[in-house]
């Protein structure tokens, strides 16, 4: 808690409110305002997503009734178009994925192909199976580089037992809906994403 009268630095110290220079409070005050703002629009942003896709899951759950079935909740991607065919919703829906264990097998199955095939291999596959290895700026490993060694058409039974190896890795830790927008000014034009991020705005 800051005394009354003071103001806490980007380092701790309490320093007194008249000592601080005008413009370093014109900016705090700026700072404070703006970001008192900004969580009021998460909030509403919030609260519009929540409705929003309460009230698709109703509309979905009301259309399964006429048909005698029972409406599960989200299963898959839902895309709702307005009549005259300009706008439309989608809820799309992602999966957060990471790896388990069985990724380092399948590394040292790989670097054991790589090896085998050094003479004659592909420089520019060596590239690719190291840049799907490779950590992120995050920490992470890059999940689409490492999925994306599956799709590679090579007929080697270490390199098939490598790709198994990465399909038993895969666990699903979070799966997310997303809420989009979409509207076009005529029906032969296309879609635009309405942005709801403000960075796009």
């Amino acid at each position: 808690m800051v005394p009354e009268g003071y103001m806490q630095d980007s380092a701790g110290r309490l320093v007194p409110r008249d000592k601080v220079k005008p413009q370093d409070l014109m900016i705090d005050d700026l700072v404070q305002d703006r970001f008192a703002e900004a969580a009021v629009l998460r909030e509403q942003l919030k609260s519009f997503r929540q409705v929003s896709m309460e009230n698709i899951h109703t509309a979905l759950a009301l259309i399964t009734e006429q048909y005698g079935a029972t409406y599960g909740g989200q299963k898959g991607n839902i895309t709702l178009m307005s009549f005259d065919g300009l706008r439309r919703i989608t809820i799309a829906i992602g999966d957060s994925i990471s790896f388990g264990p069985e990724l380092q097998a399948a590394k040292a199955l790989i670097d054991n192909c790589l090896e085998r095939w050094s003479e004659g291999a592909d420089a520019n596959l060596k590239v690719i199976v190291t840049d799907a290895f490779e950590v992120g700026k995050e920490g992470k490993i890059r999940t689409d580089k490492i999925l994306g060694l599956r799709r590679l058409n090579i007929e080697d039974e270490e390199w098939q037992r490598a790709m198994q190896a990465i399909s038993d890795s895969i666990r699903i830790d979070t799966t997310k809906a997303y809420l989009r927008f979409h509207e076009r000014s005529g029906p032969d034009d296309d879609f635009r994403q309405v942005p709801l991020d403000i960075a796009r705005v």
